[in-house]
């Protein structure tokens, strides 16, 4: 294979067909062994590879949209698949400081138009002979931003190829060669998408406005290209094209080269293609951890629920009992354990896809309207929504949850996924309260409460199962979960109260679930500053704007003389790996805060 790679440009198409299939073994080989993103990755490889035989990556950069389906685009660029998202090895994703192949980092969506955009403004000034390449998928053409720049890049027609990956499994069965470049037929995917988003549109609009939309879709209808509506925009459309013939594609990205204008090339591949358990995918195989090759079955072994699933059973018994309350995912169901209530209340509950501050202000909306909306989503993408939730649920200080999943260290995924920093930027908005549970019986109390129309309330928890076991019973209020009458306490919050407990073995110390962090419990501090002189913050969250900043400010506030010291994220982006090797290399496991509590005394 090795070979066949660094002669890539020279190969034939036989050739070309023998390294995909090469590549596409080696993928399904190091997934199963370190887990990661498995469909999406085999449903780009011919792309991928057709991509580095006719071009060069290093002076026409290559953006991949989220970038999780850049495996095959890493093996052609010699990387090895063997440490694939291990700490200390490659990661992921896309990243600028692992090879000068990647030349832009990604990890959220939507942004691949909007830097090809910004390239090819940058190579018009340099008068440089060059030409970005996007690839984004039909699921991320979902979100605004693709079309914000879309609407620049058709009106400034800079040269730059947009490849949009349509992975859908409703799309009909591809057609002809060239022939498809240009495809006629109403019944195109692109044409029935675009349709129904405006028969959606019309149900909201005022009458006026109803009026010159329904003229606006009666006239696309006379119009027979699928690809016109790009075309409007400004870009030439070559497409469908089928995305797993090799021909094809060299025929369709030779054109899109030779045209020197914004030109949206539409693909069309299937997630999961060539290994029969992940084809067709629609989501199990996605994201995956280590695997049976020859089963598909998964090999981990861990028996407790995480703390999506408990979240998901909550929230369904609470559902059960209270019409009201509605939520949603923005395309993340599954991950979020919201696809279960989809299922059960579709009416109720949805997936508005890559949609994060539409989905924030449509619930705020709902919110006005007497609903009791929650909002499921990672603690990284609802940095996608700040505004929405300042302007449009902070202001008025809606009822509204917000699930945040993932918050702290995800591990494998990194830098662009952890979700440290919710903290930070939800405490200096005012109205909104933060908590965090420890366990199932506190998450249960928690969500109760949250529900219960007590303003804006932010739920943070970990990716995975709790560290805390159920025996410890909860509380809203902070409370000692153990009580030396110690000079130090621990003052744990979240996933810190186990870690805190953890330290405590060896330190003698109270130790303290704040439950909120915001707003604070300042009866209790006040009188735990009587007796105790000596705090420790225990928290998966960045330090700056976290725990640290809001218990510092308390401080200040009440003249308290206490020293102060946080077991939080130091200002930095924080790597992708094992989450233990993560945290050591932090120094925020336990053994390495019991010796650094150690060596200060």
């Amino acid at each position: 294979m090795n070979k066949k790679i660094s002669n890539i440009k020279n190969l034939n198409i036989r050739e070309l067909i023998e390294l995909c299939s090469d590549i596409r073994a080696t993928i399904i080989e190091q997934v199963s062994k370190n887990g990661g993103h498995l469909s999406s990755n085999l449903g780009v490889v011919e792309l991928s590879v057709v991509l580095h035989h006719l071009f060069d990556i290093k002076e026409n950069p290559l953006i991949f949209d989220v970038s999780h389906q850049c495996y095959a685009h890493k093996i052609l660029t010699n990387r090895n698949l063997e440490n694939l998202r291990q700490f200390n090895g490659i990661s992921g994703y896309t990243e600028p400081n692992e090879s000068e192949y990647d030349f832009f980092i990604a990890g959220h969506s939507s942004t691949s138009i909007s830097l090809a955009t910004g390239v090819a403004k940058a190579f018009s000034l340099n008068k440089k002979d060059a030409i970005p390449i996007a690839i984004i998928g039909d699921g991320a053409m979902g979100c605004g931003l693709a079309y914000e720049a879309l609407n620049e890049l058709g009106d400034r027609k800079y040269p730059s190829i947009i490849i949009l990956n349509d992975n859908k499994m409703s799309i009909s069965k591809p057609i002809g060669a060239v022939s498809r470049f240009l495809s006629k037929s109403l019944s195109s995917p692109i044409y029935q998408k675009f349709k129904k988003g405006v028969e959606a549109m019309l149900e909201y609009l005022p009458e006026g406005a109803r009026y010159t939309a329904k003229r606006f879709e009666d006239g696309f209808k006379l119009i027979t290209p699928a690809g016109m509506f790009f075309e409007e925009l400004g870009l030439e459309y070559i497409g469908p094209i089928d995305g797993h013939n090799i021909a094809d594609l060299i025929t369709a990205l030779n054109l899109a080269k030779s045209l020197k204008k914004p030109v949206l090339l539409h693909i069309q591949t299937i997630k999961g293609y060539g290994y029969e358990y992940s084809l067709n995918d629609e989501g199990s195989w996605h994201g995956v951890g280590a695997f049976d090759i020859k089963t598909g079955k998964s090999l981990s072994s861990s028996k407790k629920p995480s703390a999506t699933a408990i979240f998901s059973d909550i929230l369904d018994e609470l559902a059960s009992k209270n019409e009201k309350i509605v939520g949603l995912s923005a395309a993340m169901p599954s991950g979020t354990g919201i696809d279960k209530l989809i299922a059960k209340y579709p009416n109720r509950f949805y997936d508005v896809g890559i949609a994060e501050a539409h989905a924030v202000t449509s619930m705020a909306a709902m919110s006005k309207c007497g609903f009791m909306p929650v909002v499921a989503i990672y603690s990284t993408f609802l940095q996608r929504a700040y505004d929405s939730l300042i302007h449009d649920c902070a202001i008025l200080n809606l009822n509204m949850v917000f699930a945040l999943d993932r918050a702290g260290i995800v591990g494998n995924d990194g830098k662009t996924h952890q979700g440290a920093f919710d903290i930070s930027y939800i405490s200096c908005i005012p109205n909104f309260k933060i908590c965090a549970p420890t366990n199932a019986k506190s998450f249960k109390l928690l969500l109760e409460y949250a529900t219960s129309k007590v303003g804006l309330i932010a739920i943070r928890y970990p990716r995975g199962s709790f560290a805390l076991d159920e025996s410890y019973e909860p509380s809203l209020k902070t409370h000692f979960i153990k009580n030396v009458n110690s000079n130090i306490s621990f003052l744990g919050f979240g996933e810190g109260v186990a870690k805190a407990l953890a330290v405590s073995e060896e330190i003698n110390a109270n130790v303290i679930d704040l439950v909120f962090a915001k707003p604070l419990d300042k009866e209790f501090l006040l009188n735990l500053a009587k007796s105790s002189k000596e705090w420790h913050i225990f928290s998966e969250s960045a330090k700056i704007g976290g725990l640290n900043s809001i218990i510092s400010s308390f401080l200040k506030e009440y003249d308290l003389d206490i020293k102060l010291i946080s077991y939080e994220y130091e200002d930095e982006f924080i790597t992708h790996g094992n989450t233990n090797e993560v945290m050591q290399s932090l120094g925020l496991d336990a053994k390495s805060i019991i010796n650094k509590i150690k060596g200060n005394k």
